[in-house]
């Protein structure tokens, strides 16, 4: 078989003598090597030539030379107002050069992936043109071929059909205009509202913020949810995971996190990953009716798009994120949900013949998720100060926290709200597990109040939670069994919450201390499931200077306690 190169000249007129000598010097030198020239007739290359060499083509016609242009202008960056001088100079001095671009050619295609050869300098994550306009992006570069996922539908691509470079990597547009709107992970609106002005274009892979750009979790991200900010509080630029089982309501905890943001100068992104589209229809209602939307990006891959889609879908909603970060802005993004997102990905790895590792998922799969959840970062003064706090959520088998999935992204996370499926059926809304969830990050996520408010509330309940298992084989209880007892159900009663009715902090700080310090002995627990929210509206009524107190400075102390217990009282009495 003869491997040497050959080269096709396609102009508007024959070249004459002159012209075929400067050619094959430039190949001599380019290639090191005689390479015969043959010519053919093209009237699309009027003012110029293009010349096909293997598999690289070097584009020097009238449309070629405006690219160049058009990407030497679009290189210019000034912080001054008046560009003029420096377009002025670009022109003046600037020279088409001969551009080399290679044409690869498909091998096979199906599933969404697709394997070329002929590109041999493309890079990992760079997007790749195909015939009709169609998408890809490299993901697995081999010795003498790549593979590559599509993004659009693959009717167009076919063996044989020829795949270019982009010479760019994956990314998404991002801006302003996105807020409100449900878009696909390509930043493409799909909610029938037209198109969006984009502010900027972002590489959906991006490094995470090194630690020293980085300063700790302080500044408390309130879910408003009494059962979360109470025991388990999350900080903004924290990665907090929602885990459970299927039907457990791990979504309507993040959907009632991004209800509470409202009014709080927070950007919320939900990224949906394999949902039913009428399940991400019923979320965007849901925040739509309760104002939410205004604040609030969408990012839908439901369970009908491909797999690639699928894929990216978060790497393109934290790269929203990150826009808005940069700008000093505060985000909460939501991944809904990362097991999924692990399907998605092993689909794409076996349609890739990678082998299969542990429970037929990809080793790398860890490495997916951690360097999306390490891009969540609270970035230090100097940086802007935003920050990025990730809620990713992860779908649990039989309560099984030790699986593989579920581990990896638990020893990624700052700590997890572990969902109960028996407290669930029980009625226990939101179904909290308090013995297994956890937040690292810790007091230092809360305000003085809460944390005062809060006091022995965890230990209280994990005390009643033995307490309960070890009086259904008890007899005879004494007076201070049955007390603790009483006031364990109370306090299950308490932090029951009803779905889209987040409570402010003034409302949990006064509902705490109610609780925790008059342990039921004035209040029956027969009558807190309707009246609790009225019974704190008089207390807090009562004492309108604390509430002030809690607004302004967000401290309460020893006597503002004794205050709010007085209060109680008087409403029996």
């Amino acid at each position: 078989m003869d491997d040497r190169l050959t080269a096709v000249l396609y102009s508007s007129s024959e070249p004459d003598e002159a012209d075929l000598k400067r050619l094959s010097e430039f190949l001599l030198d380019k290639y090191k090597e005689n390479i015969s020239i043959g010519w053919k007739k093209s009237v699309r290359t009027a003012g110029g030539f293009r010349l096909v060499v293997g598999n690289d083509v070097y584009d020097w016609n009238r449309e070629g030379k405006l690219r160049q242009l058009q990407d030497a202008l679009n290189a210019l960056k000034s912080e001054r107002d008046d560009i003029i001088p420096l377009i002025k100079d670009t022109l003046s001095s600037w020279t088409p050069s001969v551009m080399a671009t290679q044409i690869g050619t498909v091998l096979t295609v199906g599933d969404g992936i697709a394997t070329v050869s002929g590109l041999d300098d493309v890079y990992y994550g760079e997007i790749l043109l195909f015939t009709g306009g169609v998408r890809g992006m490299a993901l697995d570069l081999r010795r003498d071929e790549i593979a590559c996922i599509l993004f659009d539908p693959e009717e167009e691509v076919y063996e044989g059909s020829s795949v270019k470079r982009s010479g760019r990597v994956a990314g998404v547009p991002t801006g302003e205009g996105f807020l409100g709107r449900v878009v696909d992970p390509l930043g493409v609106p799909i909610d029938g509202e037209g198109a969006i002005i984009a502010d900027d274009y972002r590489p959906v892979e991006h490094d995470a913020p090194a630690v020293i750009d980085r300063q700790a979790v302080s500044v408390p991200l309130e879910t408003g949810i009494l059962a979360i900010d109470s025991m388990f509080p999350i900080g903004r630029g924290q990665r907090q995971l929602v885990i459970g089982d299927r039907q457990t309501g791990k979504s309507t905890i993040v959907i009632d996190t991004i209800i509470n943001q409202k009014g709080k100068d927070v950007i919320c992104i939900y990224v949906a990953i394999g949902q039913k589209s009428s399940t991400v229809a019923r979320v965007v209602d849901t925040l739509t009716k309760h104002d939410a939307m205004d604040y609030t990006i969408v990012v839908n891959a439901s369970a009908a798009e491909s797999a690639p889609l699928q894929y990216i879908a978060p790497y393109s909603g934290c790269s929203m994120a990150e826009y808005f970060m940069e700008k000093g802005r505060d985000v909460l993004i939501v991944y809904d949900d990362l097991s999924k997102h692990a399907v998605a990905y092993r689909s794409i790895s076996l349609l890739l013949e990678r082998a299969p590792g542990r429970e037929a998922y990809p080793g790398d799969v860890f490495y997916l998720h951690s360097r999306l959840l390490e891009r969540a970062a609270h970035m230090s003064d100097e940086k802007g100060g935003g920050s990025i706090t990730a809620l990713p959520v992860i779908e649990t088998q039989e309560e099984d926290v030790s699986a593989y999935i579920p581990t990896n992204v638990i020893s990624i996370t700052d700590g997890q709200i572990f969902l109960s499926g028996g407290l669930f059926r029980l009625g226990q809304r939101p179904a909290v597990n308090v013995g297994l969830s956890v937040s690292r990050v810790g007091g230092d996520a809360q305000t003085v109040a809460m944390k005062k408010a809060a006091g022995t509330l965890r230990l209280d309940l994990a005390q009643y939670r033995e307490m309960e298992t070890f009086a259904q084989f008890a007899g005879d209880m004494d007076e201070a069994t049955k007390k603790q007892i009483r006031y364990g159900e109370g306090l299950m009663k308490v932090l029951k919450q009803k779905a889209a009715s987040p409570r402010d902090l003034v409302q949990q700080v006064f509902m705490l201390v109610m609780v925790t310090t008059d342990k039921f002995e004035h209040m029956d627990t027969d009558d807190i499931d309707g009246k609790i929210e009225e019974i704190t509206q008089k207390v807090m009524d009562r004492c309108p200077d604390i509430v002030h107190k809690i607004e302004s400075a967000g401290t309460i102390d020893d006597d503002d306690r004794q205050r709010i217990c007085d209060a109680l009282r008087g409403l029996y009495e």
